[in-house]
């Protein structure tokens, strides 16, 4: 099932939760008073208070390692166009038979690694390209080994090896960001905290002769709209800000060899 559609449905169970708490909160706290027409309220606005901040503080965590990961995930793509480009200039420093032979390897597999993500949010098929591009650095690797050798130039060893450990070790940390992921735990808290706080907060809009459905909207719609975009930034390939424009490095790449 799409990931979007996945996020939208349950962000949107999230409002709908939040706003049948608030209502249930404004019931219960209208019941109070009226049995309670002298109630005080420090105490409960301690702790409301308390549950708010805690709301926040996760909030803050989740967005804040959310726009991490997301930052981290260009990074890395400039990292890979930039080791790949290394990598291929230096194969000049072989001889012309054996540039030709490597040179279509590489073709093959900047071509597998933007299939790669062209096939996302398709895991299985996604994993099966990975495979493929793996298998073509083990050919590349020892194509390159036997080329070094027989061409006898120490300095082939020197430059190209650590260029391609480079490209290859750069295609297995963006492999390792994209599964690194908070644990599913903290969404479910944050979820149950925002229930909370908006329970706490429909009674404590009680004393009101009448709903507030700006401010009950405003709280609703913008926690969930929040939670949405931190779970959306957590998977850049598969929700609605995607990262897919940074790959067009790759393909302006791609298209120069």
């Amino acid at each position: 099932m799409n990931f979007t559609f996945l996020t939208v449905l349950a962000t949107g169970g999230l409002l709908l939760g939040m706003l049948g708490m608030l209502e249930i909160g404004r019931r219960i706290g209208v019941r109070r008073l009226a049995h309670d027409l002298e109630e005080t309220r420090p105490g409960q606005t301690a702790v409301e208070g308390a549950i708010f901040g805690l709301v926040g503080l996760i909030m803050a965590f989740t967005f804040s390692s959310s726009l991490t990961s997301f930052e981290t995930e260009r990074q890395l793509i400039g990292q890979e166009v930039s080791a790949i480009r290394t990598a291929w200039l230096r194969l000049d420093l072989l001889r012309a038979d054996d540039q030709a032979a490597l040179k279509e390897l590489f073709r093959q597999y900047l071509d597998s690694r933007l299939e790669m993500y062209r096939k996302l949010p398709d895991t299985a098929a996604g994993k099966a390209e990975f495979a493929r591009s793996v298998k073509l650095q083990d050919d590349i690797w020892q194509k390159t080994i036997t080329a070094c050798h027989e061409s006898g130039v120490t300095s082939s060893w020197a430059l190209l090896l650590p260029a391609l450990n480079q490209m290859f070790d750069i295609s297995h940390a963006r492999a390792l960001a994209a599964r690194i992921h908070p644990p599913k735990v903290i969404f479910v808290m944050l979820s149950a905290l925002m229930l909370l706080s908006a329970l706490l907060a429909g009674y404590g809009m009680a004393g009101g002769k009448s709903r507030s459905w700006l401010h009950i909207l405003g709280l609703a719609v913008s926690l969930s709209a929040t939670v949405f975009l931190i779970y959306d930034l957590e998977y850049p390939y598969v929700g609605v800000f995607r990262i897919n424009a940074m790959d067009q490095m790759l393909v302006e790449l791609r298209r120069s060899m």
